[in-house]
């Protein structure tokens, strides 16, 4: 089974390249989703992360184990204290990792000839060592910073701390084996990824591979 890494900064595009992917028929795991179980209602890591950060976010409205961790609330907080963002990190991390192999564990079991891993922190959480091939979704700073600016709960200060947390996409690109540009056109930037999964003999079964 051809394990495939998909990453790139934040606002990159790459939840667009995923969907294109989830279209061709490959089975993906989106490391942001499983973060969104884990601290979801009785989620897994919810009670560990209470314990840690509830007296600090006293008078906040971080959740509780039955509502789940209020992410925006947490979220500004560690990005604004590189220390608690790590610290967050330890508990997370090692949580998403055992969600990953599992999931990998089930698509082995049947036989599923390639896989995709969504992974914002790829390179920086060591995830690329169990990846076959790598792809990097990358775009202009210009571009990354308005479409990222446009989220609900963005500021310019918490963008600059998330990027400060990240990889610089330089350095992703030059460790990547495909980079697919999102300033391109669309269609132009999904033709480059189908050419390239045929390429490496990923079958392809979705509609938009019928276009192709």
């Amino acid at each position: 089974m051809k394990i495939i890494g998909l990453t790139g900064s934040i606002a990159a595009g790459k939840s667009t390249v995923a969907g294109w992917i989830r279209d061709l028929g490959i089975a993906i795991h989106d490391a942001d989703e499983a973060v969104h179980e884990l601290l979801s209602p009785h989620g897994v890591a919810v009670n560990a992360i209470l314990a840690e950060f509830e007296t600090d976010l006293a008078g906040h409205d971080i959740g509780n184990f039955k509502k789940g961790i209020n992410r925006q609330a947490l979220g500004n907080y560690v990005f604004a204290r590189p220390q608690a963002r790590q610290t967050l990190e330890l508990i997370l991390h090692p949580l998403v990792r055992q969600h990953r192999d599992a999931f990998l564990d089930k698509h082995r079991s049947i036989a599923a000839p390639a896989v995709v891993l969504d992974v914002p922190l790829l390179f920086e959480t060591g995830g690329d060592a169990v990846c076959d091939h790598i792809i990097v979704v990358h775009a202009s700073a210009e571009t990354t910073a308005k479409r990222a600016l446009a989220r609900v709960g963005m500021t310019s200060a918490k963008l600059a701390a998330i990027l400060a947390s990240q990889m610089p996409v330089d350095v992703k690109k030059k460790r990547a084996d495909l980079c697919l540009d999102s300033d391109l056109q669309p269609d132009e930037t999904r033709q480059d990824l189908i050419k390239w999964l045929a390429k490496f003999h990923v079958p392809m079964n979705g509609s938009d591979q019928a276009q192709s």
